[in-house]
């Protein structure tokens, strides 16, 4: 009797679960995606299959299946399994977990994998307390988070683990996980008549962002509550279209954290949109990050940096019109300054491109710190400052380098006798070494500068006798 009445309280047990909890993949074969790590050939399929698991630490977006893979990975390897929250669990639970494992290991049991869900929610001082037990392989870790593991896990934690990312469901695999959890008839609803119509399998697909949880719990929400509109649902055809699966999943919410891997991917993805001249991409990220709850500030700070070093003097406008752009977001704030940061995002989008200005200002910079320091030339240091200075006279007529040469005021073209000017340009050398450091490009104003920067290096070379 106590074997039967176990029974019956583990079937209450599982007639209570989610159906996203019921339906989880009971083989490798039944997971839906993360084909790049369970494929045949991947790293993570061989090593379950040579029984080689270390400890792992999965990370990805929600609902991409991290737990339902830490309990396949335990399955697959026959070893024992003990799952904890780092929210919920202490140090002293740890501890005890490690001891049970050390003597199951003596009384020559089965190893003990340790899966540790919202692992970056532990402190480095309670990750440290892992370390001991992993590092002499008491227990198998499988750490999951949704955070990048290379900043919320301590080094010598992650320097012990093999790191796997799992990626969000395309819509087709969200697809194929709901259908299939509708025609289930032992864990999903294939006792049931349902009439699950494409349109709405499309509509849970979207709004999902590649978390099959929540689509699962749309596909359960949509099931019951038509359900409990006539009894039991037993009987009658649930039809579930378009409009019942918008009713029965919440408002999509843009999958973002202002601190973690979206705030740099979602800034990295605007820029590289402006960039690439694409203004459609550049305002549905900036939709993205202000949903997500960006400071607008932020962004505009990210579009005066661009302006300069992707546009630069192909159109000397964008630089000022970010600027203003910026002004205007510090004064208005939200949600009016997202229409002002679209705006600007167009026009830099739309504007010629040359990132010849931050080329130039580089390879300056590497020269300063990598190469010979070069003194300013005598003719064009501050005369003041120069030791023939004399009281009461022009001392930029009298300071001269060490060849003779003297500063020529490009304003005086013709007063000053022994120096040669033409156009208001004079054969001085401003720098004391041959170096170029700004190529202008062929784009947009650039193009004029660019004749004109030709025209002045001609007029210099001519000037010097090296034309």
């Amino acid at each position: 009797m106590s074997d039967l009445w176990q029974d019956r309280r583990a079937a209450q047990r599982r007639r209570a679960e989610p159906l996203a909890v019921r339906v989880r993949p009971r083989t490798l074969d039944e997971v839906v995606g993360q084909r790049h790590l369970l494929a045949p050939g991947k790293l993570l399929r061989r090593m379950l299959e040579a029984d080689a698991i270390t400890s792992l630490i999965l990370h990805g977006p929600p609902g991409t299946g991290k737990t339902t893979l830490a309990e396949l990975i335990a399955g697959y390897t026959k070893r024992h399994f003990e799952r904890e929250n780092a929210a919920s669990v202490g140090v002293k639970r740890i501890r005890e977990i490690a001891d049970q494992a050390a003597a199951r290991l003596e009384d020559s049991g089965p190893r003990t994998i340790l899966f540790l869900d919202e692992i970056h929610r532990f402190t480095r001082a309670q990750q440290d307390v892992l370390l001991g037990d992993v590092e002499r392989g008491t227990l198998t870790l499988i750490g999951a988070t949704t955070e990048n593991p290379l900043f919320a896990c301590n080094s010598a934690l992650v320097s012990r683990s093999t790191l796997f990312r799992l990626e969000p469901l395309t819509e087709e695999e969200i697809g194929e996980v709901v259908r299939r959890a509708a025609s289930d008839p032992e864990r999903g609803f294939g006792k049931l008549s349902i009439e699950l119509q494409d349109e709405a399998v499309r509509v849970w697909a979207m709004k999902s962002d590649g978390d099959a949880r929540r689509a699962l719990t749309a596909l359960e929400v949509a099931v019951l509550s038509s359900g409990s509109e006539a009894g039991t649902g037993e009987g009658r055809t649930i039809v579930i279209d378009h409009a019942v699966a918008e009713d029965s999943i919440q408002q999509k919410a843009a999958v973002y954290d202002q601190t973690g891997d979206e705030h740099y991917d979602g800034a990295s993805a605007m820029i590289k949109s402006v960039r690439g001249s694409d203004p459609d991409a550049a305002v549905y990220w900036i939709a993205r990050m202000l949903e997500g709850g960006e400071d607008p500030r932020f962004i505009a700070r990210r579009l005066a940096i661009l302006a300069s070093e992707d546009i630069g003097n192909a159109d000397p406008r964008a630089i000022g019109l970010a600027l203003d752009a910026w002004n205007v977001v510090e004064r208005v704030g939200m949600p009016e300054a997202r229409i002002t940061l679209a705006q600007a995002a167009i026009y830099l989008s739309l504007a010629p491109k040359s990132n010849a200005s931050y080329v130039a200002i580089k390879a300056a910079e590497k020269d300063v710190r990598e190469g010979r320091t070069v003194m300013v030339p005598v003719h064009i240091r501050d005369p003041n400052s120069s030791p023939i200075a004399q009281a009461g006279e022009d001392a930029s007529v009298r300071v001269r380098d060490r060849r003779g040469e003297r500063y020529a005021y490009s304003h005086d073209a013709g007063k000053v006798e022994g120096q040669r000017f033409e156009g208001g340009v004079t054969g001085q050398d401003y720098l004391g070494v041959d170096a170029r450091y700004y190529e202008p490009t062929e784009h947009g104003m650039e193009k004029i500068l660019a004749e004109r920067l030709k025209e002045i290096r001609a007029i210099r070379r001519k000037l010097r006798g090296e034309a």
